[in-house]
């Protein structure tokens, strides 16, 4: 399985993603997390405190530098990658993490040695690893390519129910769309009542909803740890079932 989960800000996106990855990891799946999102909070989410944190791939500057080999504004656009993943990360029983970091861009489109590797790393880990890849991306998707986005499985929507978040989705679908990304589907999280369900079916039209996942106060209270024994982990379980069992 390869899952990438995006969304707008503050929806819950780091807590579905790390939700999945401790799912998979319980059904005795090796599992790659990778924080894809300049936030970074999964480490957090999953556990990884303090010094097991992993170094964000992007502050690797002089590696980064040797392997795009950048001269003036040229540079490959496809570097090695290959040991990357297992060099640059942190492990813990069945989860492999990364944190791709921040890349300060110069502006729109911007194209530098950092991102080019990023977007190289993200791609070889979805094509050429056999581990289940759970990635928690920014709502942009911009470490997407064409090539990586295909080998996607499930681009995941994490949507709650307002406006904007539904907004957002929509733009959301039509980026991933343009990245010939087929399955594309939402989980609708923060669910407080029926009438938070049927304003979701009125106003999201045209995305599979892959399930629902009601407001859980052991979530906020958790302090950032996703707690696994709650609703929210139950819901989650019960929306990608199938998934999981794979």
């Amino acid at each position: 399985m390869k899952i990438a989960i995006t969304g707008k800000g503050g929806v819950g996106k780091t807590s579905v993603a790390a939700g999945l990855v401790m799912l998979f990891k319980n059904k005795g799946k090796k599992v790659i997390a990778i924080d894809a999102d300049p936030d970074a909070n999964l480490a957090t989410t999953l556990g990884f405190l303090g010094p097991e944190r992993p170094e964000p791939i992007s502050e690797l500057k002089k590696l980064i530098l040797e392997r795009t080999g950048e001269v003036g504004a040229f540079f490959k656009l496809n570097p090695k990658v290959d040991d990357i993943p297992d060099k640059f990360s942190a492990k813990r029983d069945n989860v492999t993490l990364i944190e791709m970091g921040t890349v300060k861009k110069g502006g729109a489109g911007c194209v530098c040695p950092e991102s080019a590797f990023l977007k190289a790393l993200l791609s070889h880990i979805f094509l050429n690893r056999d581990e289940v890849v759970i990635v928690d991306m920014e709502a942009g998707i911009e470490h997407m390519g064409r090539g990586t986005a295909q080998s996607v499985e499930n681009f995941l929507i994490v949507v709650e129910p307002n406006s904007t978040s539904v907004d957002t989705a929509g733009k959301i679908k039509q980026l991933a769309e343009g990245l010939g990304i087929k399955d594309i589907s939402v989980i609708v999280n923060k669910v407080r009542s029926k009438e938070d369900k049927d304003f979701i079916k009125k106003n999201l039209k045209g995305i599979n909803i892959q399930g629902y996942i009601d407001f859980d106060e052991l979530v906020l209270s958790s302090r950032g740890l996703m707690p696994e024994k709650s609703k929210f982990m139950r819901q989650l379980e019960e929306a990608f079932n199938g998934k999981t069992n794979r």
